[in-house]
């Protein structure tokens, strides 16, 4: 494995600033970006060597893959039992078990009377095999669209020195991406030089208003945020699930409830009662109409 000079675990603590933190974070630990750059063997003119498999590979094993697992899907019982949960359903299976118990013991023919119960439940039965039916099939469809969805996107890297286009899955920590306005960042990283940058954080933070970046105002960019104006160069600093959209993506599905680590040394977490922090919003607001190159 390449020996880099930072760990995923690193990465994904500096990618936790914003703004002015974010700068200070960068200055402490690398120095400026050529530091940064140099700890994760980049180049901000020729980017990687795309020819240079082992290189890519390690990257891979060292900081992980541009791919967030999943949620894995419901069991069939499971999706049975949300669809029991319906109040309507429930008052009609206690009022069909309530017409069983006095049909076999109040009425007159009790061979017969328990029929009308009985039909009851058997309904409720349908009805409940029918809903988990139409929940797993739509949950089948939407994992196949989505699965289609994120191995076809592709993003402009530089790579040898050369503009390519690069499946978003295939993008690695020390790519040097290319971006454009609408472009919806597929990793976190450093901005490096553009021209006006503007980027809508909302679907992280929550915050609407666009939120300018520079190297002197705020470089820190995160995966699943847009490219609302401007164009820029950025250097990917985390993937996957150590992105903040994976950190947020994880705790989303209920892994908040297990006790990590902030690094293990491989990025991978482990039990000792931190949980990881996803990212907060930016604590200024500012508009700016200088460029940065």
């Amino acid at each position: 494995m390449a020996d880099f000079g930072v760990k995923v675990g690193e990465l994904r603590a500096l990618m936790e600033n914003r703004g002015k933190e974010g700068i200070s974070a960068i200055e402490n630990k690398f120095g400026n970006i050529e530091g940064l750059l140099k700890a994760i063997k980049a180049n901000a003119t020729e980017g990687l060597n795309g020819n240079d498999n082992a290189d890519l590979d390690a990257r891979k094993q060292a900081f992980g893959i541009n791919f967030i697992p999943p949620k894995p899907p419901k069991p069939f019982w499971v999706l049975m039992w949300e669809a029991a949960q319906d109040v309507t359903l429930i008052i009609l299976m206690v009022a069909a078990i309530i017409s069983i118990v006095l049909g076999m013991t109040v009425e007159e023919d009790k061979k017969t009377s328990w029929i009308e119960g009985a039909a009851i439940l058997i309904s409720i039965c349908v009805v409940i095999f029918v809903t988990a039916g139409n929940d797993w099939s739509k949950e089948r469809q939407f994992r196949s669209l989505q699965t289609k969805l994120d191995e076809d996107q592709k993003m402009p890297v530089i790579r040898n020195g050369e503009s390519q286009e690069v499946f978003t899955k295939d993008i690695v920590v020390g790519d040097i991406l290319q971006l454009g306005y609408g472009d919806i960042l597929p990793a976190d990283g450093i901005y490096i030089t553009g021209n006006d940058l503007s980027i809508d954080e909302s679907t992280l933070t929550g915050e609407t208003d666009h939120i300018k970046k520079s190297l002197t105002r705020d470089p820190m960019l995160l995966s699943g945020t847009s490219v609302m104006e401007g164009t820029c160069k950025m250097v990917v600093t985390a993937v996957g699930p150590n992105s903040q959209a994976g950190i947020i993506v994880s705790l989303i599905e209920g892994e908040e409830g297990e006790d990590f680590t902030e690094d293990d040394g491989e990025g991978v977490p482990v039990a000792n009662g931190n949980k990881p922090k996803a990212v907060k919003p930016s604590n200024k607001k500012e508009k700016s109409t200088d460029c940065d190159s």
